[in-house]
């Protein structure tokens, strides 16, 4: 869809249930570009309302208040990088290693061609407010829950040790977030997918402990 896409008027309009979600996307693509550009700090209602090519009064149409808009970014940011991880991981085969690298490889390739969006999931929600951190903390836990029951289900089937804690998923997740938000920040390295290797070693670490023995 173009940038500034202007729906048909008259009998040849849209359904209103269309034209809100249509209106609703362009903000949400904007608010990405805007938060990139700007920060979520200097970012405002009317400058995301103005590159989506909209009024203000339509902004709040669809959301509350700047905060709103943030969190409603970050769940559609949220939502496109779970659904590439779980592809991914799916098409890897039932390889519990492969799969997680699968699913992760494919979450830095995500960030790399939706470098705005993925600023805003990873940078600047931290200072959005409590609600934006919850959310946060939320999907952190379930992409955490992700690679855990990948451990879970390598140690039922003799693959691997069981981690001693879910702790050891979050650790793995937390340092994926930090290396990626540092790239997104400071352009190191230059490509999110110069990250695989790395993010490879961890995912070996959390399945290298030996199988239990028999």
């Amino acid at each position: 869809m173009p940038e500034h896409f202007t729906a048909p008027r008259g009998r040849h309009a849209p359904p209103l249930e269309v034209r809100l979600s249509s209106q609703r996307e362009r903000l949400i693509a904007a608010a990405a570009r805007v938060f990139a550009r700007r920060g979520y700090a200097a970012a405002s209602s009317e400058s995301i309302a103005r590159d989506a090519g909209m009024s203000k009064a339509t902004f709040y149409e669809h959301f509350d208040n700047r905060e709103d808009c943030i969190v409603a970014l970050f769940d559609a940011a949220a939502a496109t990088v779970m659904e590439a991880m779980v592809v991914a991981a799916t098409a890897a085969g039932s390889d519990p290693e492969q799969r997680m690298r699968a699913g992760v490889h494919a979450v830095l390739a995500t960030m790399a061609e939706q470098r705005d969006a993925a600023r805003t999931f990873l940078v600047e929600i931290v200072g959005a407010g409590e609600r934006a951190i919850a959310r946060r903390d939320a999907i952190v836990a379930a992409f955490a829950e992700v690679l855990d029951r990948e451990n879970a289900e390598a140690a039922r089937r003799g693959l691997a040790a069981r981690t001693p804690s879910r702790d050891d998923a979050y650790a793995v997740v937390g340092a994926i977030a930090e290396l990626s938000s540092r790239q997104l920040r400071r352009g190191e390295p230059a490509d999110p997918r110069e990250l695989e290797p790395v993010v490879d070693r961890l995912i070996v670490a959390l399945m290298a402990q030996p199988p239990p023995a028999r």
